[in-house]
């Protein structure tokens, strides 16, 4: 009977990929962990590991069947678009201005990529193909569509896994990241004071010229981040125009939840228990949590390095904002600054780092790709 057939089908790597989609469900509903993603990569996960899924390819007599997830990721991963419209929505949620104000807080970004580039190392001297391991070493950017790009660029077998990891990792910034950086700091350092604002109003001509500068000068430097870099800017340019609301108010909402939710679920295809279920798979959730510490530690330590020749100290706590997770850890180190000092308002200065953080994982991600590639 063919129910008997798919029942004696289910083996125990299915069994643990439905126990990882549950899990991704419970994280998505009762702790409320980027619901929007990891809700549709549980049930995906689910989907794609039951016996003989009609969502997924397969081949009967010889005859090739196309399954709906796998024809999503054909469509939608396979060629970089999802990841590229999600930016979109990405550009028309940020406010550059606190950057802007503060350009200084630009290398706050590139210095929290540090644990990218080390990682990359780490992984290719433990046995990673080095395009394996350039795609792991970018989940600790904490930037999942560059993670997806890079990765998909790479055809890395390990799309899975790495997606699962910086996706995971960003909604675990507030657990993660305020114990390393109490590591790392004094008290007296998370106790110095910034002013609540670092700059005056910014004009509107220059918050147009904004995206399109950066555009220009990250295209110049790492072309293959021009597609990354400039759907970004993009967004924030339909942001920042003024003549665009509805446009801008659609790519932060309808956009931005449309394709996160497909991105969840199309992702799973790359979830299947023979793709998943293997030592490699905890390795790079190892290999992330190494990098996405080292990118936190990074930031710290730049900070603190500009306080050695810089008259107006900076909280070094800020540089951990400089990871692309926003606005997770620009909240993260107001949170702690206020625990330190209520009145110590570092909030628009995080952002401003954190928003830079997104810039820089984007680059550092071209650059990845170039270097390889290359």
């Amino acid at each position: 009977m063919p129910i008997l057939e798919n029942i004696t089908a289910i083996d125990l790597p299915m069994l643990i990929m439905w126990a990882v989609g549950i899990l991704l469900i419970w994280l998505a509903i009762a702790k409320q962990m980027e619901p929007s993603l990891l809700l549709p990569m549980g049930f995906g996960s689910i989907l794609v590991n039951l016996p003989f899924s009609g969502a997924v390819d397969q081949t009967h007599a010889g005859i090739l069947e196309e399954g709906a997830i796998d024809t999503l990721f054909r469509a939608g991963i396979a060629n970089e678009l999802f990841p590229l419209l999600l930016f979109v929505g990405i550009g028309a949620m940020i406010d550059f201005t606190p950057l802007i104000q503060n350009p200084k807080l630009l290398l706050f970004g590139a210095a929290a990529q540090f644990g990218v580039f080390l990682t990359l190392g780490a992984a290719a001297l433990l046995g990673f193909d080095l395009r394996d391991a350039a795609s792991i070493a970018v989940i600790g950017a904490a930037d999942g569509p560059t993670s997806i790009f890079v990765a998909n660029f790479f055809q890395s077998n390990y799309i899975g896994a790495i997606v699962v990891a910086a996706y995971s990792y960003m909604a675990l910034v507030p657990i993660v990241q305020p114990p390393v950086i109490r590591l790392i700091t004094t008290r007296k350092e998370r106790l110095i004071r910034m002013d609540a604002t670092a700059g005056g109003e910014i004009k509107r001509s220059v918050r147009i010229a904004f995206p399109i500068v950066v555009t220009i000068l990250a295209g110049i430097a790492a072309p293959r981040s021009a597609a990354l870099v400039g759907f970004l800017m993009f967004g924030n340019l339909i942001r920042e125009c003024g003549v665009l609301d509805a446009l801008s108010r659609s790519a932060q909402h309808e956009l931005a939840n449309l394709i996160t939710l497909f991105l969840g679920i199309t992702v799973a295809s790359k979830m299947r228990a023979d793709l998943f279920v293997r030592a490699d798979t905890l390795m790079i959730l190892a290999l992330g949590l190494f990098a996405f510490l080292f990118d936190t530690v990074g930031g710290v330590l730049f900070a603190k390095l500009m306080n050695l020749v810089s008259k107006k100290k900076v909280n070094p706590m800020i540089g951990a904002a400089g990871i692309s997770a926003f606005p997770m850890s620009a909240r993260v180190i107001h949170k702690m600054g206020q625990e330190e000092d209520p009145e110590n308002f570092l909030l628009m200065h995080a952002i401003g780092a954190n928003v830079s953080g997104q810039i820089a994982s984007v680059v550092a991600g071209g650059m990845i790709v170039s270097l390889i590639a290359g």
